[in-house]
């Protein structure tokens, strides 16, 4: 097992490999999945020495968990133990996998959390999240039932996910957090005006998902691809036909400063986020072994002043075109308040 350098979540959570992997995909939304690779590639990564594995009970309603269960128990010891699970919990969904609302009742949340603990085959989670704030119960009432969990050692440390700032100061008022697990790359900013200046002022540190934008800014992305039936991204406003056209064009214009460099464009995306604190733990949404060997070497791309300068010009904050999902979803969002 290698050792990759660390980053802490935040003042008061865990020490964790400065990638961690996201598990996600290889139960829902992006196709067709491959059990047999998904676990071969979480184990790579815990070989590689990631130790911080994010998930979500609804992610293939429970699907992912179990198959993080099979990863971990079928892992040499040492790499196991060295494993941190990361739980989102709340959302509500249908037998046709469709998305209902989010539940953070007390009483739902000790729910949940007992079917994640069953299904990943743990006595603890080491962090545990509501996914998107329940907009019928104050976030304090959440957090207050996390912090239940820890007190009786079902949880080892409290998250947030998508919320804003002011929900982070309420939120941090009942018990500490660790981090905030939130949507951040090159072509989504948003975090950068209010939100990631009050996790530094109270000591938050953050999880940062989507740093290639579900494959966009990857450089693997190309504008004839055809996507399948289900998959999130035929849904998801930048991939449609003009945002699709112009965000390519961004992807272009990134390709020539990581050919200057000798790196691919997703490994320059990645060292991006790397590079804007090292209280900001970038999640890589690898499904495959190849991928995840792509991601893992954007820990050794070196950005300096002037790389980042020509990136920033190369994609200005807010180049991106359409929202980073639709509508519909877009309303659940705290972050985008």
């Amino acid at each position: 097992m290698t050792a990759l350098p660390t980053r802490p979540l935040g003042s008061t959570g865990p020490r964790v490999s400065a990638l961690g992997l996201g598990c996600m995909g290889m139960s829902a939304l992006y196709g067709e999945t491959d059990r047999t690779e998904s676990i071969a590639t979480i184990h790579a990564a815990l070989d590689a020495g990631i130790t911080l594995l994010d998930t979500g009970d609804f992610y293939g309603m429970g699907h992912n968990e179990l198959l993080i269960n099979e990863a971990l128990r079928t892992a040499p010891a040492a790499a196991r133990e060295q494993a941190l699970t990361s739980v989102k919990f709340g959302a509500l969904r249908t037998v046709e996998g469709g998305f209902t609302g989010y539940d953070g009742r007390p009483a739902a949340v000790k729910n949940f959390a007992a079917y994640s603990l069953q299904r990943l085959g743990t006595d603890h989670i080491d962090v545990y999240r509501i996914a998107r704030v329940d907009p019928d119960v104050p976030i304090e009432e959440t957090v207050g039932a996390i912090a239940e969990l820890v007190g009786a050692g079902h949880v080892r440390h409290i998250g947030l996910s998508e919320v804003g700032a002011d929900t982070i100061r309420r939120a941090a008022s009942v018990a500490p957090i660790s981090d905030l697990q939130i949507e951040y790359s090159l072509i989504s900013r948003s975090i950068e005006a209010e939100i990631l200046p009050v996790c530094r002022e109270l000591g938050i540190g953050i999880t940062a998902y989507g740093v290639l934008s579900r494959g966009l800014i990857s450089g693997h992305f190309t504008r004839d691809r055809e996507l399948p039936a289900g998959d999130f991204r035929s849904m998801s406003p930048r991939f449609q036909e003009e945002n699709l056209q112009h965000n390519l064009d961004l992807v272009d214009a990134l390709r020539k400063i990581a050919e200057q460099k000798g790196v691919t464009v997703a490994q320059t995306a990645i060292a991006w986020v790397l590079a804007q604190g090292t209280d900001i733990v970038p999640l890589v949404g690898a499904r495959r072994r190849d991928r995840l060997t792509e991601a893992l070497s954007s820990l050794d791309v070196r950005l300096d002043a002037a790389d980042l300068a020509a990136i920033e010009e190369a994609v200005p904050a807010g180049a991106a075109a359409g929202a980073r999902y639709p509508d519909n979803q877009m309303a659940h969002l705290d972050s985008e308040r």
